[in-house]
Formats: C-alpha cells, structure tokens, sequence
C-alpha cells in the first residue's frame, strides 16, 4: 500500500512536471534549454517473472516442500485422530488420573499441530522469498538498464493497479522487450 501511495505521488509529480514541459523551448538566464515530455515504460512485474527460465524451477522446488509440508500435517493429522478415538473408547473405564491425563496430551497435540501449521506457512512463504530473491534482483537489473537504455523517468508495474490511467501516448509497454531480456 505505501509503495503504491509513493508510486502514485512520484507519478503525479512526472505527470505535473511532464505537462509543464510539453516539446518546448524555454529561456532561462539567457541559456536556451530545450526540454520534452517525460516518458515512462510499464509492464506486468508478475509476467515478467513468469517468463524467466529459472520461474518453472522455484515454482517445482516449492511445489515438492509443500509436498513434504502437506504430507507431515496429514500425518500429524492421523496421530491426532488415532490417538482420539483411543480416548474415546476407553474414556469410560479410565480412572479420573488417566482421563485426564490423556485429555492433556490431546490437548497439548492439538496445540503442536497448530503450532506446525502456523510455522510452515511462514517457512514457506520465507523459503518462497529466498527463493525468488535471486529472480527478482536480475529483472530489477533489467529494468533498470532497459529504463536507462530507453531515457525513462520511471516503469510502472501495472499489477499494481495504483494508476487507474496511463496515457499510453506517453509511455511505453515493454513487456516483450523485458522478457527477451531475460531470456
């Protein structure tokens, strides 16, 4: 949300300072400057990470620690449920000690395995992060060198959704042009 805000005010500045300086030539101190519209390239950042190599091979190394995350939490799962229905079963005939003794250790079960899944969903979504990391940096790299290449003064990310319009007279859709970088 902050980065959108930040990106909408930075844009709002291009765009201000952009219709002030329409193809036009101003006299400054005696000093002719010449000065165009600023120009903007946007893009699908998603996309775009989508297209590089690399993506299908973070995607299938995250799609097996699911696997493995999924297949503990089943058999956690199963331990919980066996050990329930023992307690079920045998819950009239156990003495007062013994009831409520197990009914501890299902509780204190239950509690681990909540615990589990919340701490696989963060590991995941970390092991995630690492993972694209890499990814990330390199077409920021791109970005940047296409944005220098091309005389930018920003890219826009359109999976933001923050600018419900861009003229795109004013700017440039560099999709292709990214995903042949990074290929």
């Amino acid at each position: 949300m902050v980065r959108a805000l930040a990106l909408m005010v930075i844009f709002q500045a291009v765009v201000i300072t952009a219709g002030a300086q329409t193809d036009s030539t101003i006299v400054a101190n005696s000093t002719v400057v010449t000065q165009t519209a600023a120009r903007y390239g946007y893009l699908s950042y998603q996309e775009a990470l989508k297209s590089m190599p690399q993506y299908a091979m973070v995607q299938k190394q995250m799609e097996n620690l699911r696997s493995q995350y999924q297949a503990e939490t089943l058999r956690v799962e199963e331990e919980f449920n066996r050990k329930y229905e023992e307690f079920l079963e045998g819950q009239r005939e156990f003495p007062k000690t013994i009831l409520q003794k197990r009914q501890t250790e299902l509780q204190q079960l239950m509690e681990k395995n909540i615990e589990f899944k919340a701490n696989s969903l963060k590991e995941l979504d970390a092991a995630e992060k690492d993972a694209m990391a890499p990814l990330r940096l390199r077409l920021n790299d791109v970005l940047r060198e296409i944005g220098i290449n091309k005389g930018y003064a920003f890219i826009y990310d359109t999976d933001t959704k923050a600018l419900p319009f861009l003229n795109p007279e004013m700017g440039d859709n560099i999709n292709l042009i990214v995903k042949d970088a990074l290929q």
